[in-house]
């Protein structure tokens, strides 16, 4: 069997725009379809988010994603309690969406998450760029280092998932 490439993450400057960019990659042992479809469900995020974020969709079950959903979640981040809403701006299944904080912690926030054919396997490429209130030196001091956890854990929690035989984008009721 051959090896999957170990999961990669680098946040630096934005070289385009004021701000800065994480990217975020990995591959999946699952079709690009299924892959998809896990992220096409809101609430998956749920299960791939750092339980000390207490993050949680705010939306009622079956929530339909399509280009302009808006969709709020609530978190707490540092000890404090936050709304985030963003929206679906573009979506392509199963090639890609973006979704944009519409309102949250951010000053700017937009996601392009890819999802690239490797065989029967799936490359997963996260891509945002942002900028946040206090510039380089809060991010520096916090949002750097926070970004880096939530994205690790991320990759880990996908990784278990993909891995097990169990469908990950069946989502468990509360």
């Amino acid at each position: 069997m051959e090896a999957r490439p170990s999961p990669t993450l680098s946040i630096q400057r934005n070289r385009t725009r004021p701000g800065f960019q994480l990217v975020a990659q990995q591959t999946l042992t699952a079709s690009r379809a299924d892959v998809f479809a896990f992220f096409a469900d809101a609430f998956q995020l749920e299960r791939i988010t750092p339980p000390w974020l207490h993050f949680a969709v705010l939306a009622s079950r079956p929530l339909e994603i399509d280009e302009g959903a808006v969709i709020d979640y609530r978190l707490r981040l540092r000890g404090l309690p936050l709304r985030w809403r963003s929206r679906i701006r573009d979506w392509r299944p199963p090639l890609r969406f973006v979704d944009e904080q519409l309102r949250g912690p951010y000053r700017r926030w937009y996601h392009e998450h890819t999802f690239l054919e490797d065989g029967p396997n799936t490359i997963v490429r996260d891509t945002v760029d942002y900028n946040v209130p206090g510039g380089a030196l809060v991010h520096g001091l916090f949002v750097k280092h926070d970004l880096r956890r939530i994205f690790l854990f991320r990759q880990q929690a996908l990784s278990e998932l993909f891995a097990r035989s169990v469908a990950p984008n069946r989502c468990e009721e509360p």
